[in-house]
Parts: C-alpha cells; sequence; structure tokens
C-alpha cells in the first residue's frame, strides 16, 4: 500500500465557493509515480485567480480548491527515491501537458486538451499553499548559484506572466525591427510583454494602458512611447496612435504586430482597430465580453487574429535566463506579501489598486 512521502500535512487558502477563502490543513498527499512535492516559496496573484474568485468563471476542478498557479519553490520529495530533484529550487509551469496527445506531438503542448493546471485542474492543489504535489517532468530547474541577489520569491512570475508572452511573441513570429503595439502595458502581463518585445529584437514598441502611473513604470524597460488611455475612447486612441506614428514617420497602418494584454472589452476593441495591412493580432489577456467584427477586414488586410494561451513548459529555461541574466528586469514589477494577506490583496485587485505584480509568501 503506497504511503505519504511526508507526514506534513498542508496548509492552504481554498476558495470554497467564489468570494469566500478559508485557510485549511489537508491530509500529506500521496505522490503518484513521477510527482514531487515542492515546498512553495511564492506564489503570484494573478486576473485569472481573480476571475475565478470574484467573477464566477468557473474551474474544471470545482471548489473547494485552492488557487493560484504562479509558482516558485524547492522540492522536498519525490515519489523515487533515486530522483535528482529533491533540493532544487524550481519553477512550477502553469501548463502541464500530457506529452502524449496529437496537440503535444504537434509542438503544441501548451493548449494540450488534457492538461493540468494548479490551482485549477490539478485536483484540489494550487498556489496558495505551503505545499503543492506536482508532475516532476516539466518543473524547470533553477541552476544552483544562478540566481545570484534575486529572491527566490520573485521568479514566481516566471511561471506565467513571463513565460505568456514569450510565447505570444512566439505566435507572432516576433522579429528584430518588427514594430509593436502591447494593450495593457502597465499589467502584470503587459510590462513583460513590453521588456520581450524590444529583448527580442523589436524597433518600436508603443504602449497603451488606462492605468497612467504603471505605464510610466515599465516606460523605462522598452517602451518608445506611451499613450495613456484613461477617459479615452477607441476613436480618440486610434488618433492619438496615428499621431504618434506621423511624428515618426511610421506608417500607422502597415505591419503592427499587436498584443492585445488587457483582456477588456475596450482594450479588444482598440486592438482589432488598430490591425491593419499585413498586420498581426495576438490575444493575450482574457476577458468575457464579445465584440463584433467584420471577418472581411482579415481578407482585405491580408492581416492574421491570433490567440496564445500559456507557454509550452520546454520554454521556461530560456525564458528563466532572460531574468537571471538582467535582460528581463523582475525587482521593479513585483512586491511580495504575506499569504496571510491573501483577502486584502485579492480585494485590492479587484478596485484596481494593485501597482505591481503581488507575490504571496506561505506564512502558515
Amino acid at each position: 500500500m503506497e504511503k505519504p512521502v511526508t507526514s506534513e500535512a498542508i496548509h492552504a487558502w481554498q476558495m470554497v465557493a467564489p468570494g469566500e477563502l478559508r485557510c485549511v490543513s489537508l491530509p500529506p498527499p500521496t505522490l503518484a509515480a513521477g510527482e514531487v512535492l515542492v515546498e512553495i516559496h511564492g506564489c503570484g496573484v494573478c486576473h485569472t485567480d481573480l476571475s475565478y474568485f470574484h467573477d464566477g468563471v468557473p474551474t474544471r476542478q470545482a471548489p473547494p480548491l485552492t488557487l493560484g498557479h504562479e509558482i516558485v519553490g524547492v522540492v522536498v520529495a519525490a515519489a523515487e527515491s533515486d530522483s535528482p530533484l529533491p533540493g532544487r529550487e524550481v519553477i512550477v509551469p502553469a501548463v502541464l501537458p500530457c506529452h502524449a496527445c496529437e496537440l503535444c506531438r504537434a509542438g503544441r503542448e501548451n493548449r494540450c486538451l488534457q492538461q493540468r493546471m494548479p490551482g485549477n485542474s490539478l485536483g484540489i492543489y494550487g498556489g496558495f499553499a505551503s505545499h503543492i504535489p506536482v508532475p516532476g517532468r516539466d518543473l524547470c530547474v533553477i541552476p544552483a548559484a544562478a540566481r545570484g541577489e534575486i529572491p527566490l520569491a520573485h521568479l514566481a512570475v516566471v511561471a506565467d506572466a513571463v513565460t505568456t508572452p514569450y510565447q505570444a511573441a512566439r505566435r507572432a513570429a516576433l522579429a528584430s525591427g518588427d514594430r509593436v503595439i502591447v494593450i495593457g502595458a502597465g499589467g502584470g502581463v503587459g510590462g513583460y510583454m513590453v521588456q520581450l518585445a524590444k529583448t527580442l529584437g523589436a524597433a518600436t514598441v508603443v504602449g497603451i494602458d488606462v492605468d497612467s502611473q504603471r505605464l510610466a513604470l515599465v516606460q523605462a524597460y522598452g517602451l518608445d512611447h506611451a499613450i495613456a488611455a484613461g477617459g479615452l475612447d477607441v476613436t480618440q486612441l486610434k488618433a492619438a496612435f496615428r499621431s504618434y506614428c506621423q511624428t515618426q514617420q511610421l506608417p500607422a497602418n502597415v505591419g503592427w504586430k499587436i498584443f492585445e494584454c488587457s483582456g477588456s472589452r475596450t482594450g479588444q476593441a482598440l486592438a482589432l482597430a488598430l490591425l491593419g495591412f499585413v498586420g498581426k493580432l495576438v490575444v493575450v489577456g482574457y476577458g468575457t465580453d464579445e465584440l463584433r467584427y467584420n471577418i472581411s477586414r482579415l481578407m482585405a488586410f491580408d492581416a492574421e487574429i491570433i490567440g496564445s494561451w500559456g507557454c509550452a513548459p520546454r520554454h521556461y529555461p530560456q525564458v528563466l535566463q532572460l531574468c537571471l541574466d538582467g535582460r528581463i528586469a523582475l525587482e521593479p514589477f513585483v512586491e511580495v506579501q504575506p499569504m496571510s494577506a491573501i483577502r486584502e490583496v485579492f480585494e485590492a485587485a479587484r478596485h484596481g489598486e494593485l501597482r505591481k505584480r503581488v507575490i504571496l509568501t506561505p506564512d502558515f
């Protein structure tokens, strides 16, 4: 009979129902073959968590469950006695593919239909906890001594906020010399989309956001031009973008790669309005609004609208290296708080009061 590899209970903040959190103790898990137990050192608060909690967006695993999918920690146990993972610092990918289905075999494992996701479809387990049992196969191991002075908790954002825009950049075939628009550039994902676009060689990066303070923060990390969207409608924002292009002698309606990271109705409508000849629009942010669009414009513009979901675990080491060597800055965009503040953090996020990506660290 299998026994748990640890006698420690898992302490967790469970969503027992949308809008309701409870601190609980869960029995020590029995690890299946290939699984490891990760002691969590940080878990980022993502817009997706808020959608589940505040908006009632259904999770694949019905409540009660522990939310949180942006996880970094240390492996403390493994199902196999000869596993090399115990003691290693690791990032847990937000999407864990099966590696066997048609999509995985085709290299599209980020959209695996059998995928498991911490805080959604990995049983009751998620990142707002002391520990999490996960498959060890796809963990991104942080090279020993490579993170230097970077706090381990800060690397939690690699699990989603940094890797998700990296996958989006790949979907757009982003290349040196490209012209890029990031809508929602001040957000947790949009800010890293800006940095990645510039790191990957974009010649011009225009950022648009309703929050002028967050936009100002990211302006020093890759933005060539910022457009504060507060109080402006789509027509006015399009005019502001065209005005910038005119001053820079850039074509406003040709060849731009647009990354919609806000997930808002206005952001998505603006992205569609800015999509021009041979352009690409990559939908990165999640929203529930429906929009009308004449798809014949795609034919006339020879343009593309592309969806991008998560990131394949095999890309995590490359993204991690960009953070470890400083090409992607983490510290200016993150804020660490104790996990016991989760209710207050969720409420502040709901009202748009957070200026940085909050990472919660266990303090059970």
